[in-house]
């Protein structure tokens, strides 16, 4: 039965491919990837707040204090173990990092199982209470939709790359409701270089998924009355996006720092006990850090000032500024840790939302506490948006993104000056100190990352030295003679020889000249063995090098050809510039065809 659907399906797709031109059929499958991620969109939002209020709902106050401790510990371990027991060979990333990744190395390849256990998992972790973001998941699991679909359709590497980008803009559009700012997003993201029709099937993918997900779950992500801006109050705005510049420094070394410690836990269920305790006891000080945490921000947005300490603790002095003020700033770096140990910890989310919430509280602790100086007062939900939006430029390096987003989900289309300033602001004082964003630093490190600031490096980047192979030659053993192997040097086609024992490892070099020189010329010694008359090279590529560290090597000796051996000194080719030409020019077309 499947292998009759299947062929079914190939004889449909060719009759597509003869009748339909590629450029045409990207638009359909862009409806079909907007329908499919607004669907999977509204799922996870769907699945996630059933467990979160199931778990939450008829449960007395005075308990749930207990419950907080272990809710988000059990929400990580499940996400674990379903990892391990249903995925267990394949990976589960998270975050946008390896979407990235994938279309910068993987020829936009995604996994398909990342359609489903990227929302098992993030419904999981953050409906049992972890403090991460749903929109990287569900980002992540649109883009596999759409990369899945392109290659089901066999459509090329760039075509791919469109659906894939397709999908994570349907993702972010049906999480948030917002179409513009989920293309902008993929746009700034995804695809740093492109072109006029590029917007067309993302807006397709865009408009469908908000419009999908709107029918299935229709609760807006927050709601305000904004009312406009004061031009007064230009110089506290200015003052804020340097404080937020300064926060997502601050929260960029810190995710690079957290991740390295949990690194070094090689033990999975180590770090889903380290993660699951800590965060139970910073909720249980800070109860707004459980969950995405958007509920504090309607609340603040609401003129709730004092929610975010009336659940706690310090319930008590909720009426008393100060304490507020304090205890919001306090909560705000325990977000930072919060949504950090969930997601290093094995719980699947992304700093998304962490992002968006850290930059309400910044926002809303700094109006506060300009308001209760008496120098002025200050719309303080107006300084809650513009925070966020600050927040998303300065981490996710996306000023566009974070002014549009937060524009479309809190309707305040209004204070657009502000949010522009703020946004520009942040990311110019991020990018200042941190080059690449929190998404795309490992990737530039590793040398993993498309950047067209740098065309040429980055074209070699992404070259493997694996596919650029040459093992086309004679391989000469250490005692034999060049009259032994007189046919042999005469009829090869390479100038070049590899002199290898008989365990494969590489003991020298000798060129065609040396030899035809010695076959010619009694007085050379046509009975030396080779290995007296091997020679040493230039220098060495071990396989496991990338591609500039290799091409560094040839250029320093001034050098064509080098010899490749694995780490046990075992002969496996050489690698040439003429090879490494060649394989350049391909990728230069390729990205010339990339978003055409």
């Amino acid at each position: 039965m499947r292998e009759k659907l299947l062929r079914k399906l190939e004889y449909i797709n060719k009759w597509r491919m003869q009748k339909i031109s590629n450029r045409n059929f990207i638009i359909v499958l862009a409806f079909l990837v907007g329908i499919v991620g607004g669907l999977a969109a509204a799922l996870l939002k769907g699945l996630t707040h059933f467990i979160a209020s199931t778990l939450q709902d008829d449960i007395e106050w005075h308990y749930k204090y207990g419950l907080y401790l272990i809710f988000p510990l059990i929400g990580i371990f499940l996400s674990v173990l379903y990892v391990r027991k249903f995925i267990k060979d394949k990976k589960l990333e998270h975050g946008i990092t390896p979407i990235i990744y994938s279309i910068s190395r993987k020829s936009s390849r995604i996994s398909i199982h990342n359609i489903y256990s990227q929302i098992i998992t993030s419904a999981v972790t953050v409906g049992f209470g972890g403090s991460s973001g749903l929109e990287a998941p569900i980002a992540y699991s649109g883009s596999a939709i759409g990369s899945n679909i392109g290659r089901f359709f066999g459509l090329s590497y760039k075509e791919v790359t469109m659906l894939l980008a397709c999908g994570a803009t349907a993702g972010i559009s049906g999480a948030f409701n917002s179409p513009v700012a989920g293309m902008i997003f993929a746009i700034e993201i995804l695809l740093s270089e492109f072109s006029i029709p590029v917007f067309i099937p993302l807006l397709i993918s865009s408009a469908l998924a908000a419009v999908v997900s709107r029918i299935l779950y229709s609760e807006p992500l927050f709601h305000t009355t904004t009312t406009g801006w004061e031009v007064e109050s230009i110089f506290f705005y200015l003052i804020l996006a340097v404080l937020i510049g300064l926060f997502t420094i601050y929260f960029s070394k810190t995710s690079q720092m957290v991740k390295n410690w949990f690194g070094r836990i090689k033990n999975p269920y180590n770090k889903v006990w380290i993660s699951g305790i800590s965060l139970g006891l910073m909720i249980f000080m800070f109860p707004a850090l459980y969950g995405e945490g958007y509920i504090s921000i309607q609340q603040i947005l609401d003129g709730r000032f004092d929610s975010i300490v009336k659940n706690s603790l310090f319930a008590e002095f909720k009426d008393i500024w100060w304490v507020v003020l304090c205890y919001t700033v306090l909560t705000l770096f325990a977000k930072s840790f919060a949504a950090l140990f969930t997601i290093n910890g094995g719980g699947n989310g992304g700093v998304f939302g962490p992002s968006l919430v850290m930059g309400g509280l910044l926002g809303f602790a700094f109006a506060f506490g300009v308001n209760q100086t008496g120098i002025v007062q200050l719309n303080v939900p107006n300084f809650v948006m513009a925070g966020m939006a600050g927040a998303l430029a300065g981490v996710m390096h996306a000023p566009l993104t974070g002014i549009f987003l937060i524009a479309e989900i809190t309707g305040g289309y209004t204070l657009m000056v502000p949010l522009m300033l703020v946004a520009s602001i942040s990311y110019f004082i991020n990018r200042a100190a941190m080059k690449h964003s929190i998404y795309t630093k490992v990737l530039a490190e590793s040398g993993d990352l498309i950047s067209y600031e740098d065309k040429d490096r980055t074209v070699i980047s992404m070259m493997k030295l694996r596919y650029i192979l040459e093992t086309n030659f004679v391989v000469l053993r250490p005692e034999e003679t060049p009259v032994q192997r007189k046919s042999d040097i005469i009829h090869s086609k390479r100038n070049i020889f590899p002199i290898v024992d008989d365990k494969g490892k590489l003991l020298g070099i000798i060129y065609s000249e040396r030899l035809f020189s010695i076959l010619l010329d009694e007085a050379e010694g046509k009975d030396k063995t080779f290995a007296v008359l091997a020679q040493k090279p230039a220098d060495i590529i071990d396989e496991s090098e990338n591609m500039e560290r290799v091409m560094g090597k040839m250029n320093k000796d001034d050098v064509w050809i080098l010899p490749v051996v694995n780490k046990d000194n075992q002969y496996l080719g050489f690698v040439s510039k003429s090879s490494v030409f060649n394989k350049y020019r391909s990728l230069l077309i390729r990205q010339g065809q990339y978003l055409e």
